[in-house]
This record gives C-alpha cells, sequence and structure tokens, in this order.
C-alpha cells in the first residue's frame, strides 16, 4: 500500500490526525494520492514518506471507500469538487451583478447631477434676462446689480 501512494502531493495543516504517531514520533500528514488506482484519494502519511523509508505510517482518510468501486468513489470525489466550483461561480456572478448595479446607479446620478447643474445654470441666465427686462429702465442699477448677485 505504501508504494500505491509514491505519487502523493502533501499538505500540511490544521488537518492533521491528532492521537496518532508515525514510527518517528511525529504527527502523521494528510496527503492526497495522484495513482492510477486511488486518484485524489486523501490518506495520512509520515511527515518523512519521501525523505525517509524507514517509517510506514499510511491510513486512508475514507476507510469506507476502500471497499466501493474505485471508479465510483473517484466521481464521487469528482461530484463534491464540482459542486464547490459551483457554488464558488455562483458567489463570484452574485458579486459582479452587485458591482454591476452600483456602477449603473453611480452613472446614473453622475448623469443626473450633470443635467441638474446645467440646468441651474440655464435657469440662472434666465433669470438674470428676466430681471434685466423687468427692472432695467424702472430700478436703478446698482439694486439690479445686487439682485442678479443674490439669485
Amino acid at each position: 500500500m505504501v508504494s500505491e501512494s509514491s505519487r502523493s502531493s502533501r499538505r500540511r495543516g490544521s488537518a492533521q490526525k491528532k492521537g496518532i504517531l508515525c514510527g518517528h514520533g511525529e504527527r502523521p500528514v494528510l496527503r492526497v494520492s495522484r495513482t492510477k488506482e486511488n486518484p485524489g484519494r486523501r490518506f495520512w502519511g509520515c511527515v518523512y514518506y519521501e525523505v525517509n523509508d524507514e517509517c510506514e505510517f499510511f491510513h486512508w482518510e475514507d476507510p469506507e471507500a476502500g471497499s466501493e468501486d474505485p471508479h465510483v468513489a473517484r466521481l464521487k470525489r469528482k461530484v463534491v469538487d464540482l459542486k464547490a466550483d459551483v457554488k464558488a461561480s455562483e458567489w463570484k456572478l452574485k458579486v459582479a451583478a452587485v458591482l454591476g448595479m452600483v456602477g449603473w446607479v453611480a452613472c446614473v446620478c453622475c448623469w443626473l447631477q450633470v443635467l441638474l447643474n446645467h440646468n441651474q445654470d440655464k435657469n440662472l441666465a434666465m433669470k438674470v434676462e428676466i430681471v434685466d427686462m423687468k427692472f432695467d429702465y424702472v430700478l436703478p442699477m446698482h439694486y439690479l446689480y445686487y439682485r442678479v448677485v443674490a439669485l
């Protein structure tokens, strides 16, 4: 069994098997098999597996899968991986949709701001013209100037 897992990738982390030690007195490391017989299947192995052949600690992570057909077990793992990929893709799609909506709202707000500023400039020009037309001959010039500046 140890020779089956000779081409494996080693993963360290919080998933170390607690309470069990290998022949070197170290905690085993979770690895992933890369063999044709058990591709992608996880197992616990010695920390020094690829360095030192003295310790032959080996334990499958999912012992019940050993009794299943390898093809079925491989397909089950593939389904789990694909479901995780779908979930991640759905999350990315939601984030992209929200960011797109925020972008459109920002564009509309900027466009409305430009329109309002443009209309205010037009209205101010019209008010100045109306004030100028109404009070040009009736009021003194300094009152007219005050009125236009006050708007």
